[in-house]
């Protein structure tokens, strides 16, 4: 057992020093000339010191970040910052295996590919793979330094409207706080899937708020407890880099709940956006026209598949009474395309059931639709009479619909219709 111990300390030791060796490395100055990446963490030692280091990315260094490790001005002028173009922050969250994001190259070449602006991505991989609590401290001490860097770039011409933060995960209230030093008066913060631990009670002051920026937008997506809690939030942002990198706009709608946004009740963009519905991406204010911005929770559903875009097909069913709740299939299909499908629900004694599904291509281009009776789970399945059912794409404004009557959906028989491709 000894021995054991002894080659176990040893490993130890040999991690210790490599840990120490690829430190130091980081801190030679001949190295910091080349490209730079992010800072390797000993998070199985238990190191939680908040080191911050900025990579600044331009036109000029796409793939071969500068690095600025104090965020002096003098440090800034030796680098391609253009001080008279947009700035992207990228803030980083919680890092539970102290990794660099998988998706961090991606972000800053589709914001480069998608516009012509400085990058800079905050460093800060230290202090963010420590004890969830811990890295909750960091991180407001963290948006202290951000925002003296900020201070800087202002200084050499920057203006505040010109910074647009993209925090993930906990670095979302990370640039709310930052946000909140400068009163408000950043041009833009975009959260992406905002942390929720210790701060679903956080005063506004201390968490991302509709007042730490001139437009701000959280964009949270539905994931597993499982995926929440390791702080993944991949979803969120192979959306936001998808809604750059891709033409189909990923839309959403104004409701006042996500039921009733599933359910088809009355989905346009009238109110209060004026017709301008909001979408994810790089659209000053998101798409939206309308002064002053309205504060509002807006809905979206996508595909399960980058690039994500989904056209948003309302189901309106009507049916004969029913002696029991029921659940009918529906499968939409396109050539080409993975088919999709849901389930309407059907209450006993009610003859009418809405549902948005969706699905990959526009309306026109919907080759065929499937009915099945799939009953409840523990009841036999009643014959159910269709008196008419309607396919149609929101916003409800869209008059075009498809629309078949009488159909007999009995047990076991599932039930189809081929509709002739009407896209001009």
């Amino acid at each position: 057992m000894a021995g054991i111990w002894k080659i176990v300390l040893t490993l130890l030791g040999l991690l210790v020093l490599c840990s120490q060796l690829l430190e130091g490395a980081e801190e030679d100055p001949a190295a910091t000339s080349k490209c730079t990446d992010f800072q390797t963490t000993t998070w199985y030692l238990g190191e939680n010191k908040l080191q911050i280091r900025y990579l600044i990315f331009t036109s000029r260094n796409r793939n071969c970040a500068s690095i600025v490790s104090g965020g002096s001005i003098e440090e800034i002028q030796a680098t391609n910052f253009n001080s008279s173009l947009d700035t992207k922050v990228i803030v980083l969250g919680y890092r539970a295996l102290g990794k660099k994001p998988s998706w961090i190259d991606d972000l800053v070449l589709a914001l480069l590919n998608g516009a012509e602006v400085n990058v800079l991505v905050v460093d800060w991989l230290y202090g963010a793979s420590s004890v969830y609590s811990v890295v909750v401290q960091n991180s407001q001490e963290l948006s202290v330094d951000i925002s003296i860097v900020i201070n800087n770039l202002i200084a050499l011409g920057s203006t505040q409207e010109s910074f647009h933060f993209i925090g993930v995960s906990l670095g979302a209230h990370v640039a709310g706080f930052v946000g909140s030093i400068f009163g408000g008066k950043l041009g833009r913060i975009t959260g992406l899937d905002a942390a929720g631990p210790m701060f679903t009670k956080a005063s506004t002051d201390m968490c991302l708020d509709p007042s730490d920026a001139l437009f701000v937008e959280a964009i949270h997506t539905d994931m597993d407890i499982f995926r929440y809690m390791i702080c993944d939030h991949m979803r969120a942002v192979q959306l936001y880099i998808s809604s750059i990198t891709n033409p189909c706009p990923l839309l959403a709608f104004p409701r006042q709940s996500y039921e009733d946004f599933v359910t088809g009740k009355c989905i346009n963009c009238d109110h209060p956006f004026g017709g301008s519905c909001p979408r994810i991406g790089l659209l000053r204010n998101g798409g939206i026209t309308v002064n002053p911005l309205p504060k509002e929770e807006v809905f979206m559903l996508t595909t399960d598949a980058p690039p994500f875009c989904a056209h948003h097909i309302l189901v309106d069913l009507h049916v004969s009474q029913l002696r029991s709740s029921s659940r009918i299939q529906v499968t939409l299909k396109s050539k080409g395309v993975t088919q999709s499908y849901s389930q309407v629900k059907l209450q006993k004694g009610v003859t009418g059931s809405k549902m948005v599904m969706a699905h990959s291509t526009m309306l026109c281009k919907i080759d065929s639709i499937e009915l099945k009776n799939t009953g409840t789970r523990f009841y036999r399945k009643d014959e159910i009479n269709i008196v008419k059912i309607c396919i149609s794409e929101v916003p409800s404004d869209r008059k075009e619909s498809l629309c078949i009557e009488n159909i007999e959906l009995k047990e076991g028989n599932p039930w189809s219709h081929d509709f002739v491709n009407l896209c001009n």
